[in-house]
């Protein structure tokens, strides 16, 4: 009797994780990029070629991006009056300002953003989590 009883335990356990799981799958956020198509408007007008697409939100730049790095903490930030540039391992999530009102945040792996903006973030967005884009060591900064 008592190998009949843990094994339905175990069983309904099983499905348990098994809708979880499901779930989790198919409404969950996996990455900066899935939040953001989750939860902005798509702009396809104000996408940057095939490299950078859209989405637009009535907040303010900064009011976006609080949302963002509340869910998402990126590897690098920048700020300046232009918008909000924030660096993940693979993408980048720039926000910029609407003339009305709001913001247009544009999604773009980071092979791209990265020579797109840089003349913008220069030294400020590193290379890799956490690291800078020259490195370190004897000789660094030369």
């Amino acid at each position: 009797m008592t190998y009949r009883r843990w094994f339905v335990v175990g069983v309904a356990f099983a499905v348990i994780g098994a809708v979880v799981a499901a779930f989790a799958i198919f409404y969950g956020n996996f990455s900066p990029r899935g939040y953001v198509e989750d939860r902005y408007t798509r702009a396809t007008s104000r996408d940057l070629g095939s490299d950078a697409i859209a989405y637009t939100s009535n907040r303010t730049p900064s009011q976006v991006s609080k949302e963002i790095t509340d869910a998402w903490q990126p590897a690098d930030q920048y700020v300046d009056g232009s918008g909000v540039y924030l660096r993940y391992d693979d993408d980048s999530v720039v926000i910029l300002p609407l003339a009305a009102a709001g913001s247009v945040i544009l999604l773009e792996r980071m092979t791209t953003a990265y020579p797109r903006y840089h003349a913008r973030v220069g030294s400020h967005w590193g290379w890799g989590r956490g690291s800078t884009v020259r490195g370190g060591g004897p000789g660094s900064g030369k």
